[in-house]
């Protein structure tokens, strides 16, 4: 029984050094790109969908990419805005007992069966994200990559979140309850940018990016 146990592990040590290789593999040559999370159960005529179709569009006429998680609801709205406009349309898919099924807007798709792995490729590959709203796993993937700014583990990049009507409360929560008890430092909320408005999103990523271009102008300036 012990060995079996042993052999299982070991295929699942492959399996998982099989996923990060394959998302590096595809992925290593793409360009700008922005990760929108958000709820799989969304419907098309929610407002939440439609505005999530339309970022995906701005962003696209700025020359970025879109990642999403593959699923449905926002998720699907953001690959059908960028597959739209010809930009990569990117859905790193996750193997779920219910709810995840893939859209058909990717122009790229990848399975993971890991979590883990597929949020190390979401940081990796994304210049900023914008949290839609959405569940538990939209929560997830804002707080792992503010802890993960926290504790200097990469740099700084933008966290927006779309639709003020449904972010203000938790934020309040957190301002009201954490901050005082000193669980966080107030500074720390200004990793988070709220708003409800398309072109302040793309705005946020341009500036970004603009930073970025120039900081690794610097840097191979000096290696010259």
């Amino acid at each position: 029984m012990i060995e079996d146990l042993r052999g299982d592990e070991s295929w699942r040590m492959f399996r998982i050094i099989s996923e990060f290789t394959e998302g590096f593999d595809r992925l290593s040559e793409l360009g700008w790109a922005v990760s929108i999370f958000g709820s799989a159960r969304l419907k098309p005529d929610d407002p939440y969908y439609i505005e999530a179709e339309r970022l995906a569009q701005a962003l696209a006429r700025e020359g970025c990419a879109v990642i999403t998680g593959g699923g449905l609801g926002i998720m699907e709205a953001a690959n059908k805005g960028a597959i739209a406009l010809g930009v990569d349309s990117i859905g790193l898919n996750i193997e779920l007992p219910e709810e995840q099924a893939p859209n058909r807007y990717q122009s790229r798709q990848l399975f993971y069966r890991y979590f883990f792995a597929r949020k190390v490729t979401f940081v990796k590959y994304s210049m900023g994200y914008v949290c839609m709203p959405g569940g538990f796993g939209t929560l997830d993937e804002l707080f792992e990559a503010l802890t993960l700014i926290q504790t200097h583990k990469v740099y700084p990049f933008p966290l927006v979140l779309f639709g003020s009507a449904f972010w203000d409360g938790l934020l309040d929560w957190i301002r009201k309850t954490m901050i005082p008890l000193g669980t966080i430092d107030e500074s720390e909320m200004s990793w988070i940018t709220v708003t409800d408005d398309v072109s302040e999103v793309v705005s946020t990523m341009s500036r970004h990016r603009d930073w970025k271009q120039r900081k690794i102008a610097e840097a191979r300036a000096r290696e010259r």
